[in-house]
């Protein structure tokens, strides 16, 4: 994650999960093979209108593109909030377009409570 304004701010996927675990976010929202995204431990099946994408972090590998990631922090109707994370570029961690199309319908209220 790009950080020219402020060298000290996290930079990598693993401090902004150790971050996010600290504040009690740390279940996941995902896509199973029938194409239902599901939060972790829950048989609810969310629609897209049904969520709201609150930040989205992106991360870049020093050396390869493989290492390219994303990490969308979550938040559902009811106020759970959970994390996405996948791989972009050439590979995505979905097959298909489904995925991409869920995301790109669910709504965007991105919040400065989590810059890191």
């Amino acid at each position: 994650m790009e950080n020219p304004e402020n060298i000290d701010r996290m930079t990598t996927l693993s401090q902004v999960m150790e971050t996010l675990r600290k504040r009690g976010i740390h279940r996941e929202f995902r896509m199973n093979e029938s194409c239902e995204m599901k939060y972790e431990d829950s048989e609810k099946n969310y629609q897209p209108n049904e969520l709201t994408i609150l930040k989205t972090y992106r991360f870049e590998g020093d050396s390869n593109p493989d290492d390219n990631a994303v990490l969308y922090l979550l938040e559902d109707n009811t106020g759970n909030k959970g994390i996405i994370i996948d791989s972009y570029g050439a590979d995505s961690n979905y097959e298909g377009e489904e995925f991409d199309k869920f995301l790109r319908d669910i709504p965007i209220n991105e919040s400065d409570e989590y810059n890191f």
